[in-house]
């Protein structure tokens, strides 16, 4: 290939060699032209053209029960596919959303390649948050890295022990670019997400506006138990066990809230927020997505190990959590029930006259 292109370079410049001179010498002179022939290059044997190199043998496709069927077409990009080299131990952003760590497997590194380290500018720092402070560089604050991994540890312990106690857990988080984290650490921790706003009164006032919700019942291996379905429409409306915050300064609302329900919250701090306002801080920079995305992903983790650790106990036969008390369950309605010994809820007008029976016999 080397030798073909220098060939035709030459010959295009001895191309060019008598129409130049031709026309110089038609301007410049008043003797006759002479055409001289031109020797063309006449192309010499393979074994003085070619120089030494590096010969690299290309793999050929190996023949499988696969691939047997595969016509020359195909087997040809393949051949084509298996050149080049392969580039290992390179940095990739996008498994921390695919295939985020665990909480033991956090380094420094990991957090400062992350990008949690970065606050805000000194002017906007909050006086509470000196002890997450390392230093100070060019007008900004540096979070230190060992707060930042210590209390995430601690926060992703909390997370797995609520999950293990059949726990609900809420991810929130409503800046732009965060929904797809906010929703794969909800599917891996089994919980819920919110990644758009945080409607007031969702949990002061839960009835009026997430009465109307869909309500299911599960047992202790999350199988769907489709009974009573009259008597849960009128069931209160479920609150969250633990409320993960990814952005607590524009989510002040649902942090009052959680606050008057005596909900846990987990919350990244930056140097511009208000600690007090969550129950587990992580020191980190809430404005990197690359940081968000990683204590998304290793809070996620952390649930997932709790909810297979709980079905893990619940197919031995052990419930990691408080019964739901039982539903009204009549034997009219229900006889099974009745025959395996499960007491009936008393009906209204039995109900009212044993407090009459009692008053007679104490008169």
């Amino acid at each position: 290939m080397i030798v073909r292109q220098l060939c035709v370079r030459q010959s295009r410049q001895l191309r060019a060699l008598p129409r130049q001179s031709r026309i110089l010498a038609r301007f410049s002179s008043t003797e006759t032209t002479f055409q001289t022939p031109v020797q063309t290059p006449i192309a010499e044997p393979a074994s003085r053209l070619e120089t030494p190199s590096s010969f690299v043998a290309v793999p050929e496709p190996v023949r499988s029960a696969a691939n047997e069927g595969l016509d020359k077409d195909q087997i040809r990009k393949i051949k084509f596919h298996s050149l080049g080299s392969n580039v290992t131990g390179v940095y990739r952003p996008e498994n921390l959303l695919r295939n985020p760590p665990k909480a033991t497997e956090v380094t420094l590194e990991m957090l400062l390649a992350a990008q949690t380290h970065l606050g805000h500018s000194t002017s906007r720092w909050n006086p509470q948050n000196s002890r997450y402070i390392f230093g100070i560089r060019e007008g900004v604050h540096i979070i230190s890295l060992d707060q930042t991994a210590a209390y995430l540890r601690r926060a992703a312990k909390v997370v797995e022990e609520v999950a293990a106690k059949g726990g609900l857990i809420l991810f929130a988080g409503t800046r732009k670019g965060q929904k797809r984290a906010v929703v794969k650490a909800a599917e891996m921790a089994k919980g819920y997400h919110i990644f758009e706003r945080w409607i007031p009164g969702c949990l002061t006032n839960g009835q009026q506006i997430l009465g109307h919700c869909e309500k299911k019942i599960v047992n202790g291996l999350d199988e769907e138990v489709k009974i009573w379905q009259e008597e849960l429409e009128n069931y209160r409306a479920l609150k969250p066990d633990l409320v993960i915050c990814l952005n607590p300064v524009e989510n002040v609302v649902l942090l009052h809230e959680c606050g008057l329900n005596n909900v846990p919250t987990i919350g990244i701090i930056d140097t511009d927020a208000d600690p007090t306002r969550v129950t587990y801080p992580i020191p980190a920079n809430d404005d990197s997505l690359r940081a968000v995305t990683l204590i998304a992903g290793v809070l996620g983790r952390a649930g997932q190990a709790g909810q297979e650790r709980r079905l893990e106990q619940a197919r031995m036969g052990q419930l990691t959590y408080m019964a739901m008390p039982q539903l009204r369950v009549n034997a009219a309605e229900d006889p099974e029930a009745a025959l395996a010994g499960q007491p009936a809820e008393p009906s209204s007008e039995e109900s009212s006259s044993k407090p009459k029976e009692k008053a007679e016999d104490d008169d």
